[in-house]
């Protein structure tokens, strides 16, 4: 540790972040707790500090550092953010989840559309939560989980695509197939969309729908084996289509 006096805090901050992003997380945590030391009630500091844990799997330790940036202010919505996406990984989804709620709650007051790389983190922590959710068979909370995330980033595709997955999970078949849609209004050449659409469409009753959907993926890729196999399941008369 060092004894730092306020002239010295811009260089051993620009260090500490010079060592971060070489990934040398202890050189670099010890130039913020050097900062901490003698400033302790610099957020950012106490952000970065807790990044630095994080990386080296001190979790506790980490999440100590980014309540103490939440208590100097509490309106930092990446230290929120970081708490909850540590909060996942020691499975406290709880927990995780109201950070996430909040975090969304700040990044949202200044701009609709989340201009900021926050917002990018926001979605994909929403998105990770809703995947060990789906995983731990609880479609309804990981639908609402995606649902967030797309509030944040709408144009994340695949975040879109496994929103439509728990949908399919809940059997809201027409609710997936207006996600799956928007996906493939989006990018047409979304190729395991337009196969989940096909289900979907024949879930639904719509068979002569689901085989366009099917046909239209052969003829775009003749090795597609997926879409064969539900071609000739609907062929044989098997209306059994696995989701």
């Amino acid at each position: 540790m060092y004894d730092v006096d306020i002239s010295s805090v811009k260089y051993f901050i620009e260090r500490g972040i010079s060592a971060w992003e070489r990934g040398d997380y202890e050189s670099a945590l010890d130039d913020f707790q050097a900062v901490i030391k003698e400033f302790p009630r610099l957020p950012d500091i106490r952000n970065k500090a807790g990044l630095c844990l994080a990386m080296m799997g001190d979790y506790e330790a980490a999440l100590k550092e980014f309540d103490e940036a939440i208590e100097i202010s509490d309106t930092y919505a990446e230290a929120h953010l970081n708490r909850a996406i540590v909060l996942q990984e020691l499975g406290r989804f709880e927990e995780a989840r109201r950070h996430l709620h909040k975090a969304d709650e700040l990044d949202h007051r200044d701009s609709k559309e989340f201009p900021s790389d926050v917002g990018h983190k926001i979605a994909i922590a929403h998105a990770k939560l809703g995947d060990l959710y789906l995983v731990a068979d609880h479609p309804e909370e990981a639908a609402r989980q995606y649902k967030m995330a797309l509030n944040v980033r709408a144009r994340f595709l695949d975040i879109r695509t496994k929103y439509a997955e728990a949908l399919m999970e809940m059997s809201q078949w027409a609710d997936a197939q207006e996600q799956l849609e928007v996906i493939l209004e989006k990018n047409p050449n979304f190729t395991s969309a337009r196969l989940r659409l096909g289900v979907v469409l024949h879930r639904q009753g719509d068979e002569k729908g689901a085989r366009r959907e099917w046909e239209r993926c052969v003829a775009e890729d003749p090795r597609d084996m997926r879409a064969k196999a539900y071609l000739a399941a609907v062929g044989g008369g098997d209306t059994a289509v696995a989701s």
